[in-house]
């Protein structure tokens, strides 16, 4: 009953949700996430689902004899670290929808350039600084210029039930892949889509009120305060992005955003639609 609030005032509104990266090999954890996708969509909410796969990628590097570079947290992406990319993402992608099929859902993967999705992030090719502030090339590392809303639309109108899951691939005007960083991927389509929600799952409970993880967690923070946080290293690390990734949606006209941890069993729901929540809401 105390959902009950919560799933009137969301039906019809777009969640983002943003998973990925040290969870997905929790085969048990990823499969609630994708059945708790599978209830928003139940009870008429629109839930969008982006994925990442860092950690993934390194080991697929690594077995190729291939070391992965990072520079300001952005990891190098050379040709073959280009493909190599696109082959765990596109197989990530996979396993996902089938996740969600297989829990009594319908689904659709978007990896752009792949057949369907065409262009639908698309990118210009990031610039990067080292830590000396010095101009760096990290290769094919972009950041998204656009997001064709319309495939996804397509997907939530005329009573359709299915919910797309997007990989963090986009394309440059000169039709090149670019590996794009999926938090600022999930921000900007959360913008795009005036999503309600956009929610980050992460391997932590939320945001600590003091750095290196110690402090009480913090339950909710204005968007105002991000900066401050990051300069005092109560956000530091994969935080980073996440934050501020939080910071663009809101300033974009997402109404909340949410940093949660997705180790929990149906931590989406319980973040969603109880009256405490489990982690860290940041709002405007």
């Amino acid at each position: 009953m105390e959902a009950l609030p919560y799933i009137k005032s969301f039906q019809g509104k777009t969640v983002v949700v943003k998973y990925g990266g040290s969870t997905l090999g929790l085969s048990e954890v990823v499969r609630n996430i994708c059945l708790d996708m599978v209830f928003l969509k139940c009870v008429g909410i629109h839930p969008v689902l982006v994925h990442g796969g860092g950690p993934e990628i390194s080991q697929a590097m690594k077995d190729k004899g291939k070391k992965a570079e990072f520079v300001q947290g952005l990891r190098v992406t050379d040709r073959e670290t280009m493909q190599i990319t696109l082959e765990v993402m596109t197989r990530t992608n996979a396993a996902l929808v089938d996740l969600i099929v297989r829990g009594g859902g319908e689904a659709k993967g978007v990896v752009s350039g792949a057949a369907g999705a065409g262009r639908f992030l698309s990118a210009r090719k990031k610039a990067a600084k080292d830590e000396k502030g010095n101009p760096v090339d990290i290769g094919f590392v972009g950041e998204v210029t656009g997001v064709d809303t319309g495939l996804l639309r397509g997907m939530h109108e005329g009573g359709s039930n299915i919910i797309p899951v997007i990989a963090p691939i986009a394309v440059g005007e000169d039709g090149q892949l670019y590996n794009v960083n999926a938090d600022h991927a999930a921000s900007e389509v959360a913008v795009a889509l005036k999503a309600h929600k956009l929610v980050f799952l992460t391997d932590v409970q939320g945001i600590r009120g003091a750095p290196e993880g110690q402090g009480p967690l913090l339950s909710s923070l204005h968007a105002r305060d991000v900066e401050d946080l990051i300069r005092q290293g109560v956000a530091s690390g994969g935080m980073v992005p996440k934050v501020r990734a939080c910071a663009r949606a809101l300033a974009g006209g997402v109404a909340k955003t949410h940093i949660i941890d997705g180790r929990v069993m149906h931590s989406l729901l319980l973040e969603v639609f109880t009256d405490e929540g489990i982690g860290t809401e940041i709002v405007q």
